[in-house]
């Protein structure tokens, strides 16, 4: 039965994406930037639809222009959840971008490519300012990595640094995300189910999607936070920090996670 349903969404995935796919290029191509959003979230939306994926959502995501989301991150299923919600484009790491397939719809997303090294932190965070000049809404995960959805890690605080930069005298809107797995498999999540969704560490994705395609259905809360206040955005540190704190706080509540 599991085997039956993976092989269906895979075939529904595959022509879900072939019928959008040469509208976002022609689109991409015009630059019809507010379609260029609009397509993605609906390509989103409906993958979650074909994975089983349910989404309960708190709060609301902005509407200003420029904005930057700040989410944890513990499975590339946060892409399809937030890509859902949100009209805009990810902050990814650079491998994304050669990945078969999936770099390709990156690259269609508008999706920034970062390296996390410190010789090419101010060239990316430069990018991000002018994307930000231009704008554009962000997501951004900074904790750098994934995690096995269990705990938060402590954020990194580099590409914070292109919302201190930017030259625009409307200032970007900074909102805190987070995202929780709470129901895996018709059961309700816990430390031993959660690596199921989760992907990190060396885990091997071919497998790993294969065993999603498999699942009967997830869950998952999605708490869009009130924006950092201006005080918090005195340095890119203190920005940082206090997006660290509301969305570790809220994971802690939804799913009794932990920080490290």
């Amino acid at each position: 039965m599991r085997l039956h349903k993976a092989i269906a969404r895979v075939s529904i995935t595959f022509v879900w994406t072939l019928l959008l796919l040469p509208l976002q290029v022609v689109l991409v191509a015009l630059g019809d930037a507010p379609h260029t959003e609009w397509v993605p979230r609906l390509y989103h939306a409906g993958l979650c639809r074909i994975l089983g994926i349910s989404i309960k959502v708190v709060g609301a995501p902005v509407s200003h222009r420029p904005a930057v989301f700040v989410a944890n991150h513990s499975s590339w299923l946060d892409i399809l959840v937030l890509g859902s919600l949100v009209g805009g484009s990810f902050v990814a790491k650079a491998e994304v971008a050669r990945w078969p397939g999936v770099g390709v719809l990156a690259r269609l997303q508008r999706t920034e490519f970062v390296e996390r090294t410190r010789r090419k932190a101010s060239t990316h965070v430069h990018q991000l300012q002018q994307r930000l000049d231009s704008g554009a809404r962000l997501m951004i995960f900074p904790e750098g990595t994934s995690t096995d959805g269990s705990y938060v890690l402590p954020f990194k605080s580099a590409l914070f640094a292109a919302v201190e930069r930017t030259s625009r005298s409307a200032k970007p809107v900074v909102q805190p995300v987070t995202v929780a797995y709470v129901r895996i498999d018709g059961h309700p999540a816990d430390q031993r189910t959660r690596p199921i969704v989760a992907w990190y560490g060396d885990m091997e994705f071919a497998p790993h999607i294969w065993g999603i395609f498999q699942l009967g259905d997830i869950g998952v809360d999605v708490t869009f936070h009130e924006p950092a206040p201006d005080i918090s955005r005195e340095s890119r540190k203190a920005l940082s920090a206090h997006c660290e704190g509301v969305v570790m706080a809220e994971h802690t509540r939804l799913i009794g996670g932990k920080s490290k």
